[in-house]
């Protein structure tokens, strides 16, 4: 027998320092004095949306603004199931008041201060340590030299999260190269994911793998390596990416690109409808600059990934 399922929306808080919002569950409720990000019910006939915003006035005596859908996940607890629309709130307006009773802190996830957090939230959490862009290397295309100055510049400025993608090198200067990458990369406090090869990724201290769509529809389970991403090019993908409890996943091409001429993107309108409530959180790719990325996330990316653009 199937267990009846609860759709809440749920609120995700962030400030521009990247500080998220928390907040107690009152006496009365399940798990109460357990914390978790503010939301609620969605009652019959609401959107995610609708709901959200009743929620929020209801609970902490604020009207949301401005908001972003980001991704659903299913959660199986004693008293029931729910299934978490999780949307990032950018913008409010109103005083933020407990109007329940409950408490609320701001907290960064270098150091969360609050305890115990409901088990809903370490999806969340994980996904709000991702960061907004994902660079993927081309320097077979400009010229390895060339390409590590760029990315020492682009690392500097604050890029955490980059893609080695080399088919056009031998496989020695793959990795040789590949390990120029990492090093720089973990010299700046961010993380390195090689295309499609484990073992080599294991080899040069990678932090994790980014698999192909064609690994990802042969993967019978989640390599054992600290992260893991693949490309997607359809919803069947986003789904399996999800069984498998990948990290994240890319999906496009968006707009027409360099390396496919004549080829018309997906659109941003496609790309909404492919990720709605998908399970994961989805990077927009294809033909995209750093100045796309409010636009991604308003149609439901995580953030965007770039090869040529992130110099732009």
């Amino acid at each position: 027998m199937t267990s009846r399922i609860t759709d809440v929306a749920v609120a995700v808080f962030i400030k521009p320092d990247g500080s998220f919002l928390l907040s107690s569950r009152p006496e009365g409720k399940p798990y109460s004095g357990y914390w978790e990000f503010p939301g609620g019910k969605i009652e019959a006939g609401e959107s995610v949306l609708q709901a959200m915003k009743r929620e929020l006035m209801e609970e902490l005596n604020v009207t949301i603004t401005s908001a972003m859908p980001w991704f659903t996940f299913r959660m199986v607890y004693t008293h029931a199931t729910v299934r978490l629309h999780c949307w990032r709130v950018r913008e409010w307006q109103g005083e933020m008041r407990g109007l329940e009773g409950q408490q609320f802190q701001w907290q960064r996830l270098a150091a969360i201060t609050v305890a115990p957090t409901l088990p809903g939230c370490v999806p969340i959490l994980r996904a709000l340590a991702l960061p907004a862009i994902y660079a993927i290397t081309n320097a077979s295309e400009i010229g390895i030299a060339a390409y590590m100055q760029q990315l020492e510049k682009a690392l500097a400025n604050g890029l955490k999260l980059i893609q080695i993608r080399e088919k056009g090198l031998s496989h020695d200067d793959q990795v040789k190269f590949a390990k120029m990458v990492v090093d720089l990369a973990h010299a700046f406090g961010a993380k390195a994911l090689l295309n499609g090869d484990i073992e080599m990724a294991r080899q040069i201290g990678a932090d994790g793998v980014h698999l192909t769509s064609r690994q990802l529809s042969q993967c019978t389970r989640r390599p054992d390596v600290e992260i893991v991403a693949a490309s997607t090019h359809s919803r069947e993908e986003l789904e399996r990416a999800a069984e498998l409890k990948l990290d994240f996943v890319v999906l496009g091409a968006v707009k027409p690109t360099r390396t496919h001429p004549g080829q018309a993107g997906i659109g941003w309108e496609k790309f909404s409808a492919m990720v709605e409530a998908t399970p994961l959180p989805v990077y927009a790719l294809g033909g995209l600059v750093t100045g796309d990325l409010n636009t991604a996330m308003l149609h439901g990316a995580h953030g965007v990934a770039l090869q040529r653009g992130l110099a732009a």
